[in-house]
Formats: C-alpha cells, structure tokens, sequence
C-alpha cells in the first residue's frame, strides 16, 4: 500500500501530468532513433565492425538485463517508483554520454578495445534501463487513468511519430553527407541532449510514491503464473517477439545487402512506418478506448502478419524497390501502432489486477526481456550460419532472411490464435470491429464524428447529427446516442432519423425503445418509425406496446412499423380495430399496414375507406394498400408511374397482353372480348374518358363469380366508381388492370 501521507493523486492530477509524460515521450524518442534502438544504432555497430552475431548478442544485453526486474521490484516500490525511475533514467542517459568518445577510443587503443568499450557502455545502459523499466510499468498503470489510456497512446503517438520522423529524416541525411563515424557522434550528441530533456519532463509526472511492501518473494510473483489470462497473454507476446524482433533488429542489413538500398535509404525507410503509425495512431487509440483494447490489437497483428511475406516477395535491386520498401513500411506503421496500443492496453487494463501490478509488471518485464534477448541472439546466430544460402524459387529470391521471415510468418500466426483465448475489456468481436470498416463510410463518419463533437450551437449539431446517420456505419453509434440524450429537441429528432440509417445493432434499438416508450409522443412517433425501418426483431415486443397507447399517432406509427418488419400476428388485431376506429389517420395507418402484409382480409375494408377519401396522397396510398393485398406491388408502382407521363398507351401496353390471355379463355365472353378491345384502342389514342368507361363496362360483363373474393370486390367496386366518376379517379382504373393482371397470372 502506498506509504503514510503519500496519497495516489487525483484524476485531475494525473491528466494535467498526461502533457509532461508526453513530452517525456517525445524527447526519448529522439534518443532511441539515435541510440541502441533505432537503425542507426544497428548501422553504427556495423560501421564498428561487428558482425552480425555480435551485433544480436549487444543488442541482447539490453532485453537480457530485464531479469533484474523479478529481484528488484520490491526495492523500487519501497524507494517509490517514479523516483527510481528518474533516477535511473538519468543515470542511463549520463551512460551514454562516454559513447562520444568512442573515436578517441578507437584511435588511442585500436578497434578491438573500441568494440569493447562500446559493449560496456552498452552493458550500463542495459542495466540502469531494467531498473528504470522495472518501475516505469507500475507507474505507467498508476499515472494514466484507464478511461483515456487509449487516447493517451495515440495522442503520445502522434507526438513521436512526428518527432521519429524528423529525427530519422535528418539522421539520413547527415550520414550521407558527413559519413563515417563522425556522422554517429553527431547523431548520439542530438540524442543525448533530447534524452536529458526527456528525464526533466518525467520528473513533472505526477504519482509512483513509495511504498510499504516486503522484502524480495518469488512466490508472490508465482501468483501471476497461476493466472491462466496471464500466461496466455505472455505465451503470445513470447511469439511475436521471437517471431519478428530478430527480423527487424536485422531490417536495415537486409535492405542494404539483399534490396540494395544505400544507408541514407535504409534511414529514410523509418520514415514510411512512422508515416503509416502517424496515419492511423489516433484512430486506433480512439478506437480501443471505444470497443476495448483486443480488436485493435488483433487487427495490427493481422496486419503484422502480412510483412513478411510483402518483404519476401518485394522487387530487389531495381528502381522499384525503394517505392516498395516504403509502401510496406507504412503498411509496417500502421500494423506495429495498432499492435502496440492494444496489446499494451490489453495489459495494463485487463490482464493486470492493480492491486498485484508490482509483481505482475516484474514477471511481463523480465519474461519478455529474456524472451527478446535469446530472440536477438538466436537472429544474429542464424544470419551467419546461413550466410552462405542464396537461390531462386521462380521469381523469388532465398537468402538468409528468408529463414528469419518464414520464422515471423509462422509464429505470429500462432500467436494471433492463441490471443484467441486471452480475456479482454474488448465490446464488440474482433470480426464485428473490422466489419466497421468495411461498411458504409467509415471515412465520413470518423469526419463527422470530429465536426460533431466541436459543435458550438444548436444548427451545427443538428448538421453533424445528420452526417452521421449519412456515413451509414456504426462508427458513429455513440456519438449518436450521445444526441439521443442531447437537452435540445431538435438534436434528439435528427438524432433518431440518423439512426435510422444505421445497420442494426442492440444499442441502437435498445435507445430507440427507450424513446418509444417515453413521455414524449412526438419524439415516440419517429422512433416507431425509426425501429421498423432498421428493422430488429428485438423491437417487436415494444412495437406492439405500442398500438395500446393513448396517443393515436404513436398507434398508427407502430402499425406501420410492425408491418415493415413483416409481423403478420398484427393481422387479425388491425382487423378487428378497423370496424370501430373513428380516427381517420389511424384508419389509413391500419389499411396501409394491412397492405403492407398482405392481408387479403382486409380488401373490403381498404376499399370503403378509399371510396371516401378525398385528398390525392391518401387515395394513391390506399389504392397501393389494396394492390398489395392481390398480389406483388411493383406491378402496380410501376404502371403509376408510367401513367403520370402518358397514360393511355401505358394502360393500353398493359391491357394488350390481358386481352390475349382473356381470349383463349373458355367459354368464350364475346361481350367482355369486345368491350376490352373497344377500351384498348381508345386508350391507345388517349382517350381516356372512354377507355375508363369500356373498363368499366368489360367488368360488367364478367362473370366473377369465380374469382378469388379480393379479385371480384376490386373489380365491382372499380366499375362502380369508374361509372360514377370516370377517369378522375384513375386509381381505380389502376386497380381493376392491378386485379385482372393478379387473377390472369
């Protein structure tokens, strides 16, 4: 627990920390471009003379010297981790310093000593950076509070993807034009500065007070090993590191021997992964907070796993092949950043328990620099035993690298299934997130999810609501849902319209129903309208609900909803109303619903209430209600809207090939035969009158007896209206086509 008097500090502490720890982030990202993790470093060794063995056994000290961490974890609690941290930190960087003064060195004592003196410096660093690690994870987990962990990573990756970038930029351009070792020693005199102003910054940090804990147990820390999410989340990082830190520990030589890039290229290359990181760090820290940390990392891992096999393949001494190189470093970018935010959040925010960070962080930190301290040395080892392996497979090039990649291929793989079973924070499936992008636009909505949320009035928020629902995705659900509970009206409106353009999904229609079965039958209407157009079935239960209410219009909206979505058990319930119900919209609502689902039951009804409906609208709604309950309703759409441009030859095409089929019937009805080619003709030259009043007179003359009742009501009452009112009401000359057309087929 931590020490009397040394409280944790507060949220608001921790977030006015967050800028420091990223400025901290920043200035030590310029030193590891420069120093022992970035490919100048691996350039600076070989320009030493080391070969590529003794370039992964250096490189190894550093992860090796992590196994400090089970031993001395206790003591950097009890000295308190951010002072153990900033003092180690400091002492590396001070460390590094006498890496100035290896020319002086080479040249005084000759290049063996020089090696030598640069393995001990390396062998300082190593170690003063296991102390300083070893309290950094505790503190980390400390310092940033878990709601906006993901947000903090692409916020500090945007920083040092910047900050990489112009570093590596100028590394390559000062080891083309100065060269040798003096090119490095400028380098490492840039890094060392950035890397002091790093430690001042942590220093700003707030939390990592000392604690009171025990001395040195193992046993405690066996705890984390009985802990099956653990082990297998170790497990997985133990095969990515094996799998691709000897690869790009050795990145850099390929290039250069086997791609033929020159070593200011092999620089810049950087500089395509920080621009790929730089691209997509902020969606992918954005996204972990949202849908949870395993998503994100499974998808920069898929990506991951695709590297290998683009370098395999990749064009090799030829004017294409920097091109290339870049284009899978950027793809490398946005892998490598997804796989670090959500593994490390992964970590910190679900298969570490606070209470045991301690001796959970120890473990994780030792494991994985042992892990990737034998991984480098293996690397180095299998580079000089297959030095001697080059061939042809096609148009493929084996080379020594080729066993390194096939190694990276294989046991990411592995992991990425054995991450499988690791428990996370994660609230949709790995497969639901990358469907996200997959889906509508989910450029737009990132797009409108930003413009929404610097809204500054009500018109700009009801603008962005709207875009939302336009990006058709479920990137945008929470915000959406946000507006669904925004104070001001017209935003909650917009907002149900928007979500209405969604696909479906269980938040979705859960807000919806909420707003249904709320006190505000304005709103309650559009939902009902809303919930039967994304169509969920988990909506039907409160859809029905719904044609109880006081409220006529939430009644009507929920009779149609219920009919989009297909519920036939309404039927006989809309039946039953109709005789009774007194509201007029209420009656078109059920008519329209009964149409909707085809319920041949209710032609009659349908019928009467088209018979006295006077507005233009209504009657072409009813009259659609009542063709869909005879048969398909494209027919009858589009003969209406071939009728708005020319009438009678529209009629005429569609009566010609009824009147073909009526002539082969027996027994012969040479009244009918007659009256329906008088009709045709005058419709085919427009005469409109007299072709609605020869239909007329052609159902007159039918026996219709045995039609289908819907078919024969359909046909009685068109003759009658059609005698009454003629052609003014041309949806009934639509319906009788509609019904003979039906009875036809």
């Amino acid at each position: 627990m931590v020490a009397a008097g040394q409280s944790q500090p507060t949220n608001v502490e921790k977030l006015r920390g967050l800028p420091w720890s990223i400025a901290g982030d920043t200035g030590n990202t310029v030193f590891a471009q420069l120093i022992f993790f970035g490919s100048v470093f691996v350039l600076f060794l070989d320009e030493l003379g080391l070969n590529k063995t003794q370039i992964g056994s250096l490189l190894s000290l550093i992860p090796f010297c992590g196994l400090l961490a089970l031993f001395i974890a206790p003591a950097t609690a009890r000295f308190g981790f951010k002072r153990t941290f900033v003092t180690f930190f400091g002492v590396r960087k001070v460390i590094t310093v006498f890496l100035l003064v290896t020319p002086w060195v080479i040249a005084t004592f000759g290049a063996t000593v020089g090696m030598v003196f640069v393995a001990a410096i390396t062998a300082g660093f190593a170690l003063t950076k296991a102390v300083a690690d070893t309290a950094a994870f505790p503190w980390v987990q400390e310092y940033i509070p878990d709601s906006v962990r993901g947000k903090y990573y692409a916020t500090s990756n945007l920083f040092t993807t910047i900050a990489a970038f112009l570093t590596v930029t100028g590394a390559g351009f000062v080891i083309s034009q100065v060269g040798g070792l003096t090119a490095f020693m400028l380098l490492i005199a840039v890094g060392v500065a950035f890397g002091f102003f790093s430690v001042f910054s942590y220093s700003r940090v707030p939390g990592g007070a000392p604690r009171e804990t025990a001395r040195a147990d193992l046993g405690k820390m066996g705890l984390a090993l009985r802990d099956g999410n653990f082990v297998r989340y170790m497990l997985g990082i133990g095969l990515v590191i094996v799998g691709f830190v000897p690869l790009l520990s050795f990145l850099p030589l390929f290039m250069r021997e086997e791609v033929g890039l020159s070593e200011g290229s092999v620089v810049l290359l950087t500089n395509g992964a920080l621009a790929g990181g730089l691209l997509a760090g902020y969606l992918w820290g954005w996204a972990s907070d949202r849908y949870g940390s395993k998503p994100v990392m499974m998808i920069g891992l898929t990506i991951r796993l695709l590297l290998p096999l683009l370098w395999f393949i990749m064009p090799r001494n030829s004017e294409w092949s920097l091109y290339a190189a870049l284009g899978i470093a950027a793809l490398q970018g946005i892998g490598d950043v997804g796989w670090a935010i959500g593994s490390a959040r992964l970590l910190f925010v679900s298969v570490v328990p606070a209470a045991q960070s301690m001796e959970y962080m120890a473990l994780y930190y030792a494991s994985a620099g042992l892990i990737t301290g034998l991984s480098q040395l293996l690397g180095g080892a299998v580079l000089d035993l297959t030095a001697g392996l080059h061939g042809q497979l096609g148009p493929f090039f084996i080379d020594p690298y080729t066993v390194l990649m096939v190694g990276a291929f294989v046991l990411t793989l592995a992991a990425a299934l054995l991450f499988r079973g690791v428990r996370a924070d994660n609230r949709v499936s790995v497969g639901q997130f990358a469907g996200l992008f997959f889906h509508g636009n989910p450029l737009r909505a990132i797009e409108a999810i930003v413009r929404y949320q610097r809204a500054r009035d009500e018109q700009t928020a009801v603008f962005h609501t709207e875009r939302l629902g336009q990006a058709h995705n479920l990137l945008a659900v929470d915000e959406l849902l946000d507006a669904l509970r925004d104070p001001r009206f017209n935003v909650r409106y917009e907002a149900i319209i928007a979500l209405s353009r969604l696909p479906a999904d269980p938040r979705l229609t859960e807000a919806l129903i909420q707003v249904l079965e709320g006190k505000s039958p304005a709103l309650s209407v559009i939902a009902a309208w809303a919930l039967g157009r994304i169509g969920d079935r988990r909506a039907l239960k409160p859809l029905r609900a719904g044609l109880h209410s006081p409220y006529r219009s939430i009644q009507s909206h929920c009779a149609r909803a219920l009919a989009t979505m297909g519920d036939q058990g309404i039927i006989p319930l809309l039946l039953r109303r109709l005789p009774t119900e007194t509201d007029y919209g209420v009656q078109v609502a059920y008519v329209s619903a009964l149409g909707k689902l085809g319920a041949g039951r209710g032609v009659k009804p349908a019928l009467a209430l088209l018979a006295g409906a006077d507005d233009e609208s209504t009657r072409r709604e009813l009259a659609l209600a009542v063709a869909r309950m005879l048969g398909p309703e494209d027919p009858f759409i589009r003969l209406m809207r071939a009728v708005r441009e020319e009438a009678g030859t529209a009629l005429a095409q569609t009566l010609a090939p009824i009147q073909r089929q009526w002539e082969r019937r027996k027994p012969k009805e040479p009244a009918a035969d007659e009256a329906l080619r008088t009709a045709i003709d005058a419709l085919a030259r427009n005469d409109l009158e007299r072709g609605a009043a020869e239909i007329a007179r052609f159902v007159h003359s039918l026996s219709l007896e045995h039609m289908a009742p819907g078919h024969a009501d359909v046909l009685r009452a068109a003759a009658a209206e059609l005698d009454r009112a003629g052609v003014e009401r041309m949806e009934y000359v639509l319906l009788a086509v509609q019904a003979l057309a039906a009875h036809r087929g």
